[in-house]
Order: structure tokens, then sequence, then C-alpha cells
């Protein structure tokens, strides 16, 4: 049942992750993002894949969590790649 839970959770914040891509994207700038924040969510992804690996007893629901944890880790590597785009975009269009 806990792994269910799991998924909601790693689900629903997946949800997320494309609107805010989208957002970053089109903001063209990196001003109101906070790195330290991402980075964060990043490494709770990278532990939530650790802790799959290292489990014993896989089951179909507990391969979708990780799948689902893979992807959030895509998005949110694509999130800090936008910042990093967006960043440049603040210094090239800052006045000199």
């Amino acid at each position: 049942m806990s792994v269910i839970f799991e998924i909601i959770m790693v689900f629903c914040f997946g949800a997320s992750w494309p609107f805010s891509i989208v957002k970053a994207y089109k903001a063209r700038t990196a001003k109101g993002t906070s790195m330290l924040f991402t980075s964060l969510i990043a490494a709770g992804y990278v532990a939530g894949i650790i802790s799959k690996l290292i489990m014993n007893n896989w089951n179909y629901l507990t391969v979708l969590a990780f799948a689902f944890y893979i992807i959030n880790l895509i998005m949110v590597s694509i999130g800090i790649a936008i910042y990093f785009r967006n960043k440049r975009l603040d210094k090239i269009s800052q006045p000199k």
C-alpha cells in the first residue's frame, strides 16, 4: 500500500514539471527561479532512484515508481538546463 501512495506522490510532483518547464522557457529569464530549490528536488529524486535500486523486492508497482522517479529527474534536468539558458539570456539583455 505504501508504494501506491509513493507513486501518487511522485506522479503529482511530476505532473507539475511540464508546466514549470514551459513557463520558464517562455519567460526567458532566470529571475524568480531558485537553483537551490531545484537542485534539492533533483537530489530527492536521485535518492528515490537509489532506494529503488537497492530494494530486494521488485514488483510492478516498484517498477512504476522507479519509472516515475526517472521521468521526474529528466524533467527537473530539463528545467535546470533552461535555467542556465535563461541565465545566459539575462546576461545578454543587461545594459552595458
